[in-house]
């Protein structure tokens, strides 16, 4: 027979009103709302924190101003990168040598731009050259011979894949911005991997990487980043696409020709994006400033450049 004097016994109804006071709170805290604001689909709420900076350089096609940022408190260094600047239209007010203040809103680690973008001082520097002086790759416009050095060191030149469509992007390996270089590369990769698939379309397209790092990017360092972009470790990868980069002596003419702005600043380069596509016989199909494209986009211009309309015959 139970002794009903232990304190097990005589705890009882305190630990009967314990359990009662637990459930109750643990009801109310499922009923209440998550503690931090989250958007409506459940994403985290966008972060904000205060910039002060000085312009580098501006890039109104791709809505993007490179931008030597003092330290960020609660976000990072002091460092020279490219923003994306909402709305676009604070471009126009914006010269290289200004210095802004801002708001650097965040809303992933990799989804990152400026706002309320202010002017503190001016540039006492010239403006840059106009825009119009720029050379921007047109459809239609044939594409110089451009010779390259690929990641087996072999010499190549552009003129050898006349007969295919050829995808061709810039980068350099360096390149730590999420939205800059390295997605570029992860869309070529979806790009290869989408043609693989399809051996109608394999031999028919071709894809080139080639870096304006010359200096640092050697075939090795090349060969490399290939692989690591293509999450392969199968040579046969180079077969259809290929890690190149350029002498520099002709650096500036490929950045001329595919409107490629670049500048060394602290051990990192400050870019535009220049992606073009070149149709089978050796002429621009379609060029794309900026990240503002996806594999999809290139993938319907292979088809199109590969099957383009018949001209329209001449009224009688």
């Amino acid at each position: 027979m139970p002794n009903m004097n232990s304190p097990l016994n005589s705890s009882s109804p305190r630990l009967a009103l314990f359990c009662l006071c637990a459930l109750l709170a643990f009801s109310a805290a499922c009923n209440r709302g998550p503690s931090q604001p989250r958007a409506a689909t459940g994403q985290p709420a966008a972060k904000r924190y205060s910039l002060k900076g000085r312009v580098i350089s501006v890039d109104k096609n791709a809505a993007t101003a490179n931008i030597d940022n003092e330290p960020i408190a609660g976000f990072m260094d002091a460092m020279i990168m490219p923003y994306t600047i909402k709305p676009s239209s604070t471009l126009d007010q914006l010269q290289p040598g200004d210095s802004i203040t801002a708001d650097v809103v965040v809303v992933e680690s990799d989804k990152y731009w400026l706002e309320n973008v202010k002017v503190t001082g001016h540039s006492q520097s010239p403006a840059a050259k106009p825009a119009a002086s720029v050379h921007i790759p047109t459809p239609g416009d044939p594409v110089p011979d451009f010779k390259l050095i690929n990641q087996n060191g072999k010499n190549i030149s552009l003129r050898q894949y006349r007969g295919q469509t050829l995808l061709l992007t810039l980068i350099y390996t360096r390149c730590p911005f999420p939205d800059f270089c390295p997605r570029v590369s992860h869309e070529f990769a979806a790009i290869d991997r989408q043609v693989r698939a399809d051996p109608a379309r394999y031999g028919k397209t071709h894809l080139l990487s080639v870096s304006f790092d010359p200096v640092h990017d050697t075939p090795k360092v090349l060969r490399a980043y290939g692989f690591s972009s293509a999450g392969s470790k199968d040579s046969a990868l180079f077969t259809h696409w290929e890690f190149c980069t350029i002498p520099p002596a002709e650096l500036p003419e490929l950045a001329d020709y595919f409107a490629l702005t670049y500048k060394e600043e602290g051990g990192l380069i400050t870019h535009s994006l220049s992606t073009a596509v070149i149709s089978p016989d050796g002429k621009i199909f379609r060029w794309y400033h900026g990240a503002d494209w996806r594999a999809s986009d290139l993938l319907q211009d292979v088809a199109a450049a590969a099957h383009p309309p018949a001209p329209i015959a001449p009224p009688r």
